[in-house]
């Protein structure tokens, strides 16, 4: 995602087989871990590289595209950080909550083209397993709240892929 060229050929192999594109799913998410006095700057610059710059790079290779179509969706991820700031996860939940707000403004600007948010919660158990210190990678599961699935289903990703299905109307 953080591959400007990589999104176009992505975009561009999807038109040559399919004719058209009807739907980008942004869903990018570095979590590292860290208070923000350690001043782990590189992980700062990663996650806004990822979390921030893919999104971007996603609705910059699609938007053209769809304005030409007079139609399109982009369905944006952000999990819960993007409506509440958590101890060790300021520069997460910052990186989501920015999610939020490109994904409202293009709300906005483009009245033919759809935008919707999913926050299906801290849906990925395995995205605190990039949080640097043992001692953070611990303790995260009990600071950032986690969601609970219908049925006990073990299988959020599942569930996240079945709400944008939905929200797609597919």
């Amino acid at each position: 995602m953080t591959s400007l060229e990589n999104m176009q050929a992505f975009v561009e192999f999807a038109k040559d087989k399919f004719g058209h594109i009807d739907v980008i799913v942004n869903n990018t998410g570095l979590m590292p871990l860290s208070k923000l006095e350690v001043l782990k700057i590189d992980e700062w610059n990663r996650m806004i590289n990822v979390n921030i710059r893919g999104v971007l790079h996603g609705i910059a290779v699609a938007l053209p595209t769809f304005k030409q179509q007079h139609s399109g969706q982009f369905v944006n991820l952000f999990l819960i950080g993007g409506h509440a700031v958590y101890p060790t996860a300021t520069v997460y939940c910052a990186t989501k909550y920015a999610v939020w707000a490109i994904s409202e403004g293009l709300r906005q600007e483009s009245t033919a083209i759809r935008v919707t948010t999913i926050s299906p919660g801290t849906a990925l158990p395995n995205l605190n397993c990039s949080a640097q210190s043992p001692m953070l990678k611990r303790r995260s599961g009990s600071q950032i709240p986690r969601t609970s699935y219908p049925g006990g289903r073990d299988r959020p990703g599942d569930l996240v892929c079945d709400q944008a299905v939905r929200r797609c109307g597919c």
